[in-house]
């Protein structure tokens, strides 16, 4: 009896991890595509697109990059002109939930309070919140320059700006149906600046995490969870990453002070770098992000898989998956997508890179039958 019993468990356990076919879901538990909300007038393509497409490719996680495109009623003035509605939000969130997919909805949080010469809408109606109003935006924008300026950063001890942030994260948690958050909080290059009042002289890695915390907290009491961006969180020294996907004014200390469970979107479009396995080995669920290389693409993804397979179950089950990241507007993309626009290389090569990158995911079931299934509570 004791034997076939164990002849039983050897079975079970060749099934499993041998010949068995293999879940997506185990192979790769978060499949993602990242990308700014449509506007109304581009709903309608937006939904057929996450019904037909996305569907289609796999994809499970979906990050809707929100910002002031959504028609808040705690602070309406902060709205763009031609807004989403709730009603026509509702519209996005039946489309995903019957194609299964989760929606998380993003605001650039911290960093990315401007782009080029405009001031986004947080530092436009309340430019109090500013870490460097002394800054003027140029006429023409041009990097580098003598300020410094990428994007502009509000400042996180500002005594008024939580009320404002807090409120309009909650109306996009309750419109999306949301169990995650997205914060952004990359390429933070304004942050404990010498002339700011209140952050002067603090130490960056610590206001940056503090920051963190600040959003994690207010999350975690709904039961709900925080992703962000992990650049900030990358030594640009000690890695060779430099000022863009790591930093370079002392915040990646704050890796140590924040979280576990902030779930990590580990960004780099030139290299498959391995940053990853240090996320995940530091006590973090991380998600590698690709762009417009698919060779890339696809070397970030062998990565991911390698380190699910031979690394041991606390590690393996941190790596838990790629996204593919999108940085034009929604409307564009789908229009080189879809074929009606073909003139700009630049805008084609990020729509390459999905359809390689998903096509090789939708293959991996059929080509590897040895990655251990890990559960994932992302």
């Amino acid at each position: 009896m004791k034997n076939g019993f164990f002849f039983l468990l050897v079975l079970l356990f060749f099934l499993k991890t041998g010949n068995a076919q293999i879940s997506i879901d185990s192979l790769l538990p978060v499949r993602g595509f990242s990308i700014a909300a449509p506007k109304p007038e581009g709903l309608n393509d937006f939904i057929k697109f996450i019904e037909n497409d996305l569907v289609k490719k796999s994809v499970n996680t979906l990050i809707l990059r929100i910002d002031f495109n959504y028609q808040y009623k705690s602070y309406p003035n902060l709205c763009d002109s031609d807004a989403l509605s709730a009603d026509q939000v509702k519209r996005i969130v039946s489309a995903a939930r019957k194609s299964k997919i989760r929606i998380i909805p993003q605001i650039n949080l911290l960093g990315h309070q401007s782009w080029a010469s405009e001031t986004y809408n947080l530092l436009k109606v309340y430019p109090q919140f500013d870490e460097t109003p002394w800054v003027k935006m140029p006429v023409n924008y041009a990097w580098p320059n003598a300020d410094g300026l990428y994007c502009r950063s509000y400042c996180p001890l500002h005594p008024e700006l939580h009320k404002v942030v807090f409120a309009l994260i909650d109306e996009l948690m309750q419109v999306f149906e949301a169990d995650a958050f997205h914060a952004g909080m990359d390429e933070v290059f304004y942050i404990g600046e010498n002339k700011c009042p209140r952050c002067k002289g603090k130490d960056k890695a610590r206001l940056f995490a503090d920051e963190v915390i600040r959003i994690h907290d207010h999350l975690a009491k709904n039961g709900h969870k925080l992703w962000i961006w992990g650049d900030r969180l990358l030594d640009g020294n000690a890695t060779g990453l430099g000022m863009w996907e790591a930093s370079m004014n002392n915040t990646s200390g704050a890796i140590d002070m924040i979280p576990k469970d902030v779930v990590i979107c580990d960004w780099h479009y030139d290299r498959a770098e391995p940053t990853a396995a240090y996320f995940a080995m530091k006590g973090f669920k991380v998600v590698t992000c690709a762009w417009n290389k698919a060779d890339i693409a696809l070397q970030q993804l062998d990565l991911i898989l390698l380190l699910r397979q031979n690394s041991n179950p606390a590690i393996a089950n941190n790596v838990a998956g790629i996204a593919e990241t999108i940085w034009s507007p929604a409307d564009l993309f789908l229009d080189y997508y879809d074929g009606k626009l073909k003139s700009n290389k630049d805008f084609i090569k990020p729509v390459n890179c999905f359809n390689i990158l998903f096509d090789k995911i939708g293959k991996l079931t059929s080509e590897k039958k040895s990655i251990p299934s890990f559960p994932s509570d992302n």
